[in-house]
């Protein structure tokens, strides 16, 4: 089933009650309907799961000279080639709307152990900042072609209740936008922050490929079975 909840956040799941959340989290300038592949694949390894893709607002961004993209938070000029977060402001607003989406799925009976965080690119970077420091016992984070900016404190505010999450950090080989080099950088910080690490890479670029989603629902599907 494909639902289309309102104009910003699309949702799949299958049929019966769902018992666990997938958040996926796209790209700049991208929109959620971008990773419904992904999501489809997930949801086929773990039909009892809700699946959940929003779309970020647009908002002026340094990277694209001002000009306004579908963004979570801004990101300038330099911000990727040096790993750099320039935009602390962006990134906690967006952070507040994530946990008010998790708050209200709570509110449906699914336990925060049962939900998952992940994205692509500069979702996948918020998905990565925030799930090991959440407050409450996460399912895993899913981290694609993206990196952890070198300025963000995050070792200092991993949350006790995340340390040994499950992650899933994959990344292109050939990757031109996001270099995968930031890529083993997150898959490291997020190891010595205590997290449960699987690292895949690929002869890709800055993409999803079929195996790409295969290997993530095959994690997916073994992380929710715990």
């Amino acid at each position: 089933m494909r639902e289309v909840m309102d104009l910003d956040v699309l949702v799949l799941q299958g049929q019966g009650r769902p018992d666990a959340l997938v958040v996926l989290l796209h790209g700049l300038g991208a929109d959620g309907a971008d990773l419904e592949p992904l999501g489809a694949a997930l949801l086929a390894a773990s039909p009892s799961a809700r699946v959940v893709l929003p779309t970020a607002p647009r908002r002026p961004v340094g990277i694209a000279g001002g000009l306004p993209l579908r963004a979570w938070f801004d990101v300038g000029p330099a911000d990727i080639l040096r790993t750099h977060a320039s935009d602390p402001a962006g990134v906690a607003q967006a952070e507040g709307w994530l946990r008010g989406l998790l708050e209200r799925e709570a509110r449906s009976g699914i336990a925060s152990t049962r939900m998952v965080v992940g994205g692509f690119s500069q979702g996948g970077a918020l998905a990565a900042w925030f799930a090991p420091r959440h407050p409450l016992p996460l399912g895993g984070v899913l981290a694609l072609s993206t990196f952890m900016a070198t300025n963000a404190p995050f070792e200092a505010e991993v949350h006790a209740a995340n340390r040994g999450l499950p992650a899933f950090v994959a990344h292109g080989r050939r990757d031109e936008v996001v270099a995968h080099s930031h890529g083993i950088a997150l898959r490291d910080r997020l190891a010595r922050a205590g997290l449960e690490v699987a690292w895949r890479d690929y002869d890709l670029g800055h993409s999803i490929d079929a195996q790409v989603a295969l290997d993530s629902a095959a994690w997916l599907a073994a992380t929710l079975a715990r």
